[in-house]
């Protein structure tokens, strides 16, 4: 929310849809709370396992940067492939 005007701007300055590239952002910091240190050991604590905080990190990073890739794939081609462009608000 803080760099919402920012991204707008930037978006219609290079001719993308705002509301993807906004969408895109909200989306990359949830994905960066999978990583976020005191979500881990909130999860090692719910887990019962504590002191196995770098365990969980090294279990969750390689799933976390899968799931970047796919989601950098799938707004790239909503960005800029004619057939995916059509579902997105401009």
């Amino acid at each position: 929310m803080l760099f919402g005007s920012l991204q707008r701007i930037t978006a219609e300055q290079l001719g993308l849809s705002p509301y993807l590239m906004c969408a895109a952002n909200s989306t990359g910091g949830v994905m960066g709370k999978m990583i976020d240190a005191q979500s881990i050991v909130v999860a090692g604590v719910s887990a019962q396992a504590h002191g196995n905080e770098g365990k969980i990190l090294r279990f969750v990073f390689g799933h976390s940067l899968v799931l970047a890739a796919l989601i950098s794939a799938w707004v790239a081609a909503q960005a800029y492939w004619p057939p995916l462009q059509a579902t997105v608000v401009k």
